[in-house]
């Protein structure tokens, strides 16, 4: 097993996670980049900590989501980053937050609980535009007549929206109340300059009255 000192290390991991394409854990870096190399896993998390400390103060940090560790803007710098996507990001309806929030929150759900909750028919559209995104996933079927599909958040959202589970949403009530507002973009906006992935931020700031509804939104229909 070959030797390697803290400074060529830290070196390594910074280079490996800069590189790659897609966030990277602990097992990866082990498996690939850190293959036959005497390390501990003592050592690998103290230079992760070590580097996630050394970009704290920098326009670009260091942060670790669902998948793994990546680099990535600072929330502040947002606004002014925002600026190098040239063409109008697509603005998703309010029916699309909510329905993304209700499977966040109360994960495996059906799609007729989703209609419960809120009053109205759930477009087909929406749900096929969040799974193919990779938000939202099937992960299994509810025990009732007609076995309707129980839908699940993805690693890939907590990726985008930067969160390492589940536990770091605010709270049900939290995101209601600034969707009351017309704010809860801004639970989504940090996370769209912050994203590794070439996809255009997901909303972006609406007048209090004004929702602009995706083309692939259907219309909804009252029960």
């Amino acid at each position: 097993m070959a030797k390697i000192s803290k400074v060529q290390l830290k070196q390594l991991v910074e280079a490996a996670i800069f590189v790659a394409d897609s966030p990277i854990n602990r097992e990866q870096l082990h498996s690939t980049v850190l293959e036959g190399l005497t390390l501990s896993k003592t050592a690998l998390n103290e230079v992760l900590k070590e580097l996630t400390l050394d970009y704290q103060a920098r326009g670009i940090q260091l942060v670790e989501v669902a998948s793994g560790f990546r680099f990535q803007s600072a929330d502040s710098l947002s606004p002014w980053l925002s600026k190098l996507w040239q063409e109008q990001a697509p603005r998703y309806s309010r029916a699309m937050l909510e329905i993304l929030a209700l499977i966040a929150y109360r994960q495996p759900i059906t799609r007729g609980e989703i209609e419960d909750v809120r009053g109205v028919s759930v477009s087909s559209h929406i749900i096929k535009s969040l799974s193919e995104r990779g938000w939202i996933k099937v992960v299994g079927h509810k025990e009732v007549p007609g076995r309707p599909s129980l839908y699940a958040t993805t690693k890939g959202f907590l990726d985008y929206f930067s969160l390492k589970s589940l536990s770091e949403l605010p709270s049900a009530d939290t995101f209601v109340e600034m969707q009351s507002q017309s704010q809860a973009q801004h639970l989504f906006s940090s996370a769209s300059a912050n994203s590794s992935t070439d996809d255009a931020p997901l909303v972006q700031s609406v007048e209090p009255d004004v929702i602009n509804v995706s083309a692939t939104d259907e219309p909804e229909q009252l029960h």
